[in-house]
């Protein structure tokens, strides 16, 4: 799909996108980035960001409104932010009594989903060459580490705000790694929320802050990344989402040591499930779930999922759609 959409199944997707991306961000250590990769306008995502740029800030100084706007990517950050607000406001209730009473169910849910973009995307990359297995295992390892910090003891200072937010911003836009989180492991989350429950407008303005300068300038170098490096990123991108498993994996147990932040525990360690319980069987069903819905939508746009294919009389051969990557 363009960066601009076309017709009304365009909107309609993008919408639909900005449910998935609203609804990820409302779960800790699921991220809207994921979500953008998933549904395959992560690009266009990227673009339609680096869309305000000087140009657009020097029209809005000279009152030229309608130009400004005509500069940006409105179109398509229109419906898909439509889409991110009416998932936060309609289904935060829902998801965040899921997480607090059914948190394996929801979280196999979103694995299936995380693990069919892993194969989706991971099959259609060419030529695993080192460089392409070592950006796969970097970014596994770099988001495996992350998932897995402690919450730090820091003061909340506009310098540390500030920060803060350029890198939960970050964070936000890489698949696998979600920018709440980042705000906890910082010691920032839970004060970011009284200050928006307080009104502390400096400090809110403060995060704000960090959050456009962290956007604006790393959205401009993924992009390049991107585009010079292509396989190199997609690659590294997929490794981030195969490390936040580490975060998403459904069957945990306090360690010896646990950090309770927000509703968040730190230091809990993954474990299997009880295989022969009913609890299993259903979050098994739910992981299926997630992963063909992925499949078959992925499937829809390129006719080549590696799944899909396997239940399809398709003649079409494998690697066709993969100058995508």
């Amino acid at each position: 799909m363009s960066n601009q959409p076309q017709t009304p199944r365009d909107y309609f997707r993008l919408f639909f996108s900005g449910l998935a991306m609203g609804s990820a961000d409302i779960v800790p250590g699921v991220s809207g980035g994921t979500m953008a990769f998933i549904l395959d306008i992560y690009e266009d995502l990227l673009n339609a960001i680096k869309s305000f740029n000087l140009d657009v800030i020097k029209h809005l100084l000279q009152f030229k409104i309608r130009e400004a706007i005509d500069l940006t990517h409105w179109r398509f950050l229109l419906p898909l932010g439509a889409g991110i607000g009416t998932a936060v406001l309609a289904l935060s209730g829902i998801l965040s009594w899921l997480l607090d009473n059914e948190p394996v169910f929801l979280f196999s849910f979103f694995l299936g989903l995380v693990v069919a973009s892993i194969v989706a995307v991971g099959a259609r990359i060419e030529g695993w060459r080192p460089p392409v297995i070592g950006s796969l295992i970097g970014g596994t390892v770099v988001a495996y580490w992350i998932v897995g910090l402690v919450p730090a003891e820091v003061s909340h200072s506009p310098l540390n705000l500030f920060l803060s937010g350029v890198v939960a911003i970050m964070a936000m836009i890489l698949p696998g790694i979600s920018g709440s989180f980042i705000l906890l492991i910082l010691g920032q989350y839970e004060y970011a929320l009284e200050s928006v429950k307080e009104l502390r407008i400096l400090d809110l303005a403060t995060l704000a802050a960090g959050c456009v300068v962290g956007i604006t300038f790393f959205s401009r170098i993924l992009s390049f990344l991107l585009a010079r490096y292509h396989t190199v990123m997609i690659a590294a991108l997929v490794g981030f989402m195969v490390g936040s498993l580490r975060k998403i994996w459904p069957w945990k147990e306090a360690a010896e040591k646990t950090v309770e932040t927000h509703g968040e525990s730190f230091g809990e360690v993954n474990v299997l499930p009880d295989f022969a319980s009913s609890e299993f069987l259903f979050a098994l069903a739910l992981f299926i779930v997630g992963f063909v819905l992925v499949s078959f939508l992925e499937h829809q746009r390129t006719h080549n999922n590696p799944f899909m294919r396997l239940f399809s009389k398709s003649t079409e051969k494998p690697g066709v759609q993969s100058e995508a990557i």
